[in-house]
């Protein structure tokens, strides 16, 4: 469809091609940037707390609570609508494991950028474990896998423009909440001596930037599915194009992050007409090389 399509879609034109591209189309194509720009905002922070170049936002167990939440959501009638389900109980499940990391990190007395990661792995894979087991106990005849097994490979859903509304004011929410760890960022790039000697509470400060990062991220996946590799990439890029300062880093790497799960999305929808490839496969086969290459420079320097 040409630009011009859009310009009668959005003008007010009646005709079933530009209520297809109004109703469906751009719904889609908005919701996908907003994802991206979540994923981007997350991968960011946690690269910053963690001051690693290879974390992303699925280390810490969010994604796994976010995909056994969506598993309750789609397996278990609640008797509620599942558009309301899904996302509400994504995004309890990926705030509710994060949270619980950091206590089980307090638990056991590592309370660093380090001890957390350690528990953030271990909790996603007990997660990733319960998740299979009831996706083998509660499957039936009446319940098909392979729409969990959809939602967990990634995919953007077409949303109302009322949750569209929604969804575009937790984003800037986001944004908005990142910006205020920018200078605790910056400070804890120097190390956690130096942050601590110009007057961080380290220790506080990454529970809390984790625990609001893992909230982006609950968002993202709340609305599309697991969808990698992009809170990994987008901060690396942004940090090439901008430099290392977060405050401008912020807004750059959700801009990224929005363009990368645009296109990925694009390609997801077009590249085997009429089937479409899940969101997360498209992102996983672009950023594999990506991370071996990533690996490759850290492991030289």
């Amino acid at each position: 469809m040409s630009p011009l399509d859009v310009v009668r879609a959005v003008t007010g034109d009646t005709a079933m091609r530009s209520r297809l591209l109004l109703e469906w189309r751009i719904p889609r194509v908005l919701a996908a940037a907003l994802v991206g720009a979540l994923l981007g905002l997350g991968g960011a922070v946690f690269q910053g707390v963690f001051r690693n170049p290879l974390a992303e936002p699925y280390l810490l167990g969010s994604a796994g609570g976010a995909a056994l939440g969506a598993t309750v959501a789609l397996l278990v009638p609640l008797g509620v609508s599942q558009a309301l389900s899904l996302p509400l109980l994504a995004f309890s499940g990926a705030w509710g494991a994060t949270a619980l990391v950091i206590g089980v990190a307090r638990v056991a007395g590592a309370v660093d950028a380090a001890g957390i990661l350690l528990a953030g792995v271990a909790i996603a894979a007990a997660l990733g474990a319960l998740r299979s087991f009831l996706m083998l106990a509660l499957s039936d005849d009446n319940v098909n896998l392979q729409v969990v097994l959809s939602w967990v490979l990634g995919g953007i859903q077409t949303p109302t423009w009322a949750m569209l509304g929604l969804f575009a004011i937790i984003t800037a929410g986001c944004l908005g909440g990142t910006l205020l760890f920018a200078r605790g960022l910056d400070l804890l790039g120097l190390g956690e001596t130096m942050a601590a000697g110009f007057g961080l509470n380290v220790n506080r400060f990454v529970a809390v930037a984790v625990l609001a990062a893992s909230v982006v991220v609950a968002a993202a996946v709340a609305f599309g599915g697991l969808v990698a590799f992009v809170g990994l990439a987008s901060p690396h890029i942004g940090r090439w194009l901008i430099g290392p300062m977060h405050r401008p880093l912020m807004p750059a790497t959700a801009l990224i992050g929005a363009i990368i799960v645009t296109l990925a999305d694009a390609i997801a929808r077009s590249a085997l007409p009429p089937s479409e490839i899940p969101l997360g496969l498209v992102t996983a086969i672009a950023g594999g090389p990506f991370f071996v290459v990533l690996l490759a420079r850290k492991l030289r320097s």
